[in-house]
């Protein structure tokens, strides 16, 4: 029915299109590791049901909420709409401080309860590192 010719431009077309979603598939696999989602406190708010999956809250550190006891940090998050409070234990990033963004990843309690396991502080666009800004200032 086909000659051999359009046979083989049909093997190499599926081919092709075959390849190039196996590529995008590996690459948006790839780069799933290294994005940050998280849920704003007003989501979190809006959940129908609590999970027991581990999820991240992201928002800004609230401020005059960052209470320190020897063994656990609390905090308040906030959206600027709604509020989740937030207790870790352990060390927090040079970042971490209030009126600044960070993300806290870990379980949550109830809905306005947090358990976090771990801190990501984040910057702004303008952050620039101390040892960088000290040259700069220098030339």
């Amino acid at each position: 029915m086909y000659g051999r010719k359009v046979k083989l431009r049909i093997l190499f077309l599926v081919a092709l299109i075959s390849s190039i979603i196996l590529t995008i598939f590996l690459i948006l696999k790839s780069l799933e590791e290294n994005v940050v989602y998280f849920l704003s406190p007003t989501e979190v708010k809006s959940l129908n049901e609590l999970t027991q999956d581990k999820i991240r809250i992201g928002g800004m550190v609230k401020e005059n909420s960052i209470d320190i006891s020897s063994e656990k940090i609390n905090f308040v998050i906030t959206d600027f709409n709604n509020e989740i409070n937030v207790m870790y234990s352990g060390l927090v990033p040079n970042l971490f401080q209030e009126n600044k963004g960070v993300v806290a990843e870990g379980f949550l309690e109830d809905k306005n309860y947090f358990k976090a396991e771990k801190i990501l502080a984040k910057h702004d666009e303008n952050y620039m590192p101390p040892e960088i800004k000290e040259k700069l200032g220098e030339k």
